[in-house]
């Protein structure tokens, strides 16, 4: 079975808000006391996708070579 271009799509959108969602909540989390929950959820927003889109990356492209 291998991964079609839509089924990698959906995932990579998926992973993408994903990561956008819990980089707002780590955000908050972390930093909501001492930088305020609002710019906290900003900051984790932006920076969350940093590493979750390049690690859904790396799988996708990991599934494509083994399936």
């Amino acid at each position: 079975m291998t991964l079609s271009i839509t089924a990698a799509a959906l995932a990579l959108s998926v992973g993408a808000v994903a990561s956008i969602a819990g980089g707002a909540v780590g955000g908050v989390l972390i930093g909501g006391k001492s930088l305020g929950s609002g710019l906290a959820a900003m900051m984790g927003a932006f920076y969350g996708p940093l590493a979750g889109v390049v690690g859904l990356i790396a799988g996708l492209v990991i599934l494509r070579l083994i399936g």
